[in-house]
């Protein structure tokens, strides 16, 4: 017992010594020069929509205001706000529209072409966002949702894509408790008719909708297939199409559907009158997922019959193959991993990502997720969880535990990776680091692109690591990670072993500098790489 005792003190102090290390070569520094003056168009490039529900698109573009808007060719039943840039209205019929969207200010005026897919899928381009779980956690109200709502609009990030507000845990009423903090929660958690009931901090979901409406935005809330939440709060079981017509009733735009309480009841531990097929998430020999499917095949099937798009986010932590049968529930996104936490790796997960669990520290769940690849696409998204940058603690915040050059890393990753990017922190404080890795309309091009290829690791060179991810415009994006604890110089070369050919214009995303060409059969591209940070460049064929 001693020696295990002074095994684990050492493993302890080095991981200290580690710590600090890292922390001392890599003070805060920003690579992306801030956005011109003159109009910039940013974000996605396609939106989808189902025929009759109300529409919601606002124009993200930087430069100076006031700016105006138009689009050409915008379908019969949508309208433009000229001075906001917001588009509203319902399209009737599937179809495929061409637009051009044209952003003006007094120094000149930018284009863009444009894609909206009236059809069965929404959810073309990962979700962008925000979620008040990592910042709040059970400390959530209203108040803090509008806060983070005009926090997206008055730093900007509205201008490069970020679209959702969404409410985690603790909106409900929670089960009887005897936690002091949750006493103001005590009310019934279904009226008469068994319609849910929000807690006293949310007096009026329906106006909170409105009001994030209002800005230009969408918002999203949190519900479990079980009879509570993961905090002891009401949930959907046995009220799945009821909760999906209130949610659509109130205006909301996004459900995290999170397993939790589930497990009770796909175990058989809660006993019911109707055949619940079974899953044990323990059973490591389990191969008959019918158990772990149903719930969200239920929830699935309800928010499709609604008149209104409602993201769904599937959270149950990877378990049961998701990636696989995730698109056959309706669902848009979900979870392929444990919740994600503010450090880079943990011993007791493996390290690095290598032969280790599936969640715990970033790089852990980041740089394990080539299994899941073959399953993204428009509509369909592996999700690894939030972002754990700027000031997040789930009710208590501190700056990320990440380094600089780690919060460059999850960026990048996450980017590469097709994920849904929900943002974490307390919006109320973004320092200029963290707004600039959430405002490079570059790097967010690479998540947001219309082809929905997700990256894969396609070369591994001792603590380097490099990620591939096709795009649709031809060109290729290319993250070279380094692993290691000191800084890495190494070469990116004999582009022809990734399928490129000829000459290639090399653009450096973080920096959004261009870089001399490079001839892909003898060129090389050489490169210094921070302790556990990335260079992340698009080549593009020479015309």
């Amino acid at each position: 017992m001693k020696f295990r005792l002074l095994v684990a003190f050492f493993i302890a102090c080095a991981a200290q010594l580690y710590a600090a290390d890292i922390n001392a070569v890599s003070a805060p520094y920003i690579l992306t020069p801030p956005a011109p003056a003159t109009p910039r168009i940013n974000g996605a490039s396609v939106f989808g929509v189902r025929p009759g529900s109300p529409f919601l698109f606002t124009i993200p573009a930087t430069g100076e205001r006031p700016m105006t808007f138009a689009a050409d060719n915008l379908p019969h039943g949508l309208k433009l706000d000229s001075k906001t840039g917001c588009i509203t209205g319902t399209l009737k019929n599937k179809g495929e529209f061409s637009v051009t969207f044209r952003a003006k200010n007094s120094l000149g005026t930018a284009e863009k072409k444009f894609r909206i897919v009236c059809g069965d899928q929404i959810a073309l381009t990962p979700p962008m966002g925000w979620n008040s779980w990592n910042c709040f956690a059970q400390a959530v109200s209203a108040d803090k949702v509008k806060a983070a709502a005009d926090a997206m609009v008055k730093s900007g990030l509205i201008n490069h894509g970020w679209t959702y507000i969404n409410i985690d845990d603790f909106w409900e009423n929670h089960q009887p408790t005897k936690k002091p903090a949750l006493q103001d929660l005590l009310q019934p958690v279904r009226d008469q008719n068994g319609v849910i009931q929000p807690n006293a901090r949310f007096p009026d979901m329906k106006g909170l909708a409105d009001y994030v409406h209002g800005l230009g935005l969408k918002i999203g809330l949190y519900s479990s297939p079980g009879p509570w939440t993961c905090g002891g709060c009401a949930a959907s079981w046995q009220h799945e199409e009821q909760d999906a017509q209130t949610y659509a009733k109130w205006g909301f735009d996004y459900l995290k559907y999170d397993w939790c309480s589930y497990d009770d009841i796909a175990t058989g531990r809660i006993p019911n009158d109707k055949y619940i097929p079974r899953f044990n998430q323990s059973d490591a020999k389990a191969t008959n997922y019918a158990g772990a499917i149903y719930p969200y095949a239920v929830m699935g099937k309800f928010l499709r019959e609604q008149k209104r798009d409602i993201v769904f986010s599937l959270c149950q932590y990877g378990m049961a193959d998701v990636a696989k049968w995730g698109g056959s529930v309706k669902g848009n996104c979900w979870r392929v991993t444990d919740d994600i936490t503010d450090e880079w790796g943990r011993v007791n997960r493996g390290w690095l990502g290598e032969g280790g669990g599936d969640g715990g520290g970033m790089a852990t769940i980041g740089f394990n997720q080539d299994k899941n690849a073959p399953y993204s696409k428009p509509g369909n998204w592996n999700d690894p969880d939030m972002l754990v940058v700027g000031q997040v603690g789930w009710g208590n915040t501190h700056p990320t535990r990440l380094t600089p050059d780690e919060q460059y890393t999850h960026i990048s990753l996450w980017c590469l990776l097709a994920a849904p990017l929900l943002i974490g922190c307390d919006m109320e404080k973004l320092d200029a680091f963290t707004l600039n890795l959430l405002s490079n309309d570059e790097v967010l091009a690479i998540d947001q692109d219309a082809l929905g290829k997700q990256a894969t690791c396609v070369l591994k060179d001792g603590d380097v690591r490099v990620y591939e991810k096709e795009l649709a415009d031809g060109s290729h994006a290319f993250g070279i990670f380094n692993l290691g604890v000191a800084a890495a110089n190494w070469e990116l070369k004999a582009l022809t072993q990734f399928g490129l050919t000829g000459k290639q214009h090399v653009r450096d995303l973080w920096r959004q500098k261009d870089l001399a060409d490079v001839d892909a059969a003898s060129g090389a591209l050489p490169l210094t790489i921070p302790a556990h940070g990335v260079v992340l460049y698009k080549l593009t064929p020479a015309k």
